[in-house]
């Protein structure tokens, strides 16, 4: 296995780009991140507000998300991600999932939402979201100190819904970041979704904001495309496929 140098190196000098056919990763997605930049310190909520300001258009899945990991007494245990998907199994292609992973291995376990699956997904369940309309993501401890909560709120109505809590002893959460992941080909129609109101809180209710973000784009190695991008625009961080790369892997971008 190479390096983490070697495979930038790799990468950098891998011959051509890729930005025609399907991504070829191991989940056959090509993903890209927004990780913020704010001081280390244990978070006890984290939001975000998405909307989907140019729709996917080929039946394909697409998942735009809210990630941050779990800690306990200062040490990782887990990681897990909240968010709207474009998923043509699901009615009018509208889904919502959450979800994670412990660091010991295994998926995160967690109650049973309240919202229905088309797919009986205990982490994928049916939510009707609508372009070109914001919707905050939120992950708080759950009421009874058992888990961590998912929730949106449609900005639109002010209707909050709780998805379900996940079950992970933890204490707080780190490394705030947002991403899509796109199992579309690069090539597919350009689709592009804005993301504002970055925002955690410390455990005194404190809110902290970032003041800047890096970008990160999934390799060619790894099987990612090279035409997709993040740019501010409109007061907003833009996430859009089969577009010109202009802010490449390790770029700053101030908010």
């Amino acid at each position: 296995m190479l390096s983490g140098f070697f495979r930038r190196l790799a990468a950098a000098t891998a011959p051509g780009s890729r930005t025609t056919g399907p991504p070829t990763s191991s989940n056959k997605a090509s993903s890209f991140h927004i990780a913020w930049d704010m001081p280390s310190r244990p978070l006890v909520e984290v939001s975000a507000i998405v909307e989907v300001i140019e729709p996917p258009t080929v039946p394909m899945l697409y998942f735009w998300a809210l990630q941050a990991n779990f800690t306990k007494n200062g040490s990782r245990v887990g990681g897990a991600h909240f968010g709207l998907q474009y998923h043509p199994d699901y009615p009018s292609n509208g889904a919502v999932n959450w979800g994670g992973y412990a660091d010991r291995g295994g998926e995160l376990e967690g109650s049973v939402s309240d919202l229905p699956s088309a797919l009986n997904n205990v982490n994928t369940r049916t939510y009707p979201w609508e372009p070109n309309r914001p919707y905050r993501y939120k992950v708080f401890r759950a009421p009874n100190g058992k888990g961590w909560r998912g929730s949106i709120t449609d900005l639109a109505s002010g209707k909050e819904t709780v998805v379900r809590d996940l079950h992970i002893d933890a204490d707080a959460m780190t490394s705030p970041m947002v991403w899509s992941e796109v199992f579309a080909h690069c090539d597919h129609p350009s689709s592009a979704v804005r993301w504002t109101g970055l925002q955690a809180r410390i455990a005194d209710g404190g809110v902290v904001e970032p003041r800047s973000v890096r970008l990160n784009y999934q390799t060619y190695l790894d099987g990612g495309c090279a035409n997709s991008n993040t740019s501010v625009e409109n007061g907003g961080l833009v996430q859009r496929t089969n577009a010109v790369r202009t802010n490449p892997t390790g770029a700053q971008l101030q908010i």
